[in-house]
């Protein structure tokens, strides 16, 4: 685990940027519909375990199922870092990119507790999906040329 982390530390700040940058987005009343395909935690974190799984098997010699695991690790912690911004966006009573109903799959704002809701199967499928695209770039990590070690 602690491998991972450390390994995920490029991760980690693109993940604080992304997450900054949908805020400031919020912040400036952009329209959610304009700026939320310019700044998506989930699709950044989906492309990363596609990648760390890719690069973690040629290089690093990783197998199918660290290469799932550190992608799945990737997923939990940006569904985190979402389940958390929506917390603190009903906390302060703030209209964000991450109480958004479109954001929730919503067609009108719901309450916290429905959000919250909503949030923790977010976590659980999202973390999933991220260790399948692990598991799809620990594949097409065999086409990377061998390190030059």
């Amino acid at each position: 685990m602690s491998e991972n982390l450390k390994l995920a530390r490029l991760y980690l700040l693109i993940l604080a940027i992304v997450t900054v940058g949908r805020w400031s987005l919020g912040f400036r009343n952009v329209p959610y519909a304009q700026g939320t395909d310019k700044l998506s935690i989930v699709m950044m974190t989906l492309f990363a375990s596609t990648f760390y799984a890719a690069f973690t098997r040629r290089w690093l010699g990783y197998r199918l199922l660290q290469a799932v695991a550190l992608a799945m690790l990737l997923g939990l912690v940006g569904q985190v870092v979402i389940f958390l911004s929506t917390l603190a966006s009903y906390a302060l009573g703030i209209e964000t990119y991450f109480n958004h109903p479109t954001a929730l799959n919503q067609e009108v704002p719901v309450g916290f507790a429905q959000a919250m809701g909503i949030r923790v199967g977010g976590l659980v499928a999202n973390t999933i999906l991220n260790g399948i695209a692990g598991a799809l770039g620990w594949a097409m990590g065999g086409v990377l040329p061998a390190s030059s070690k």
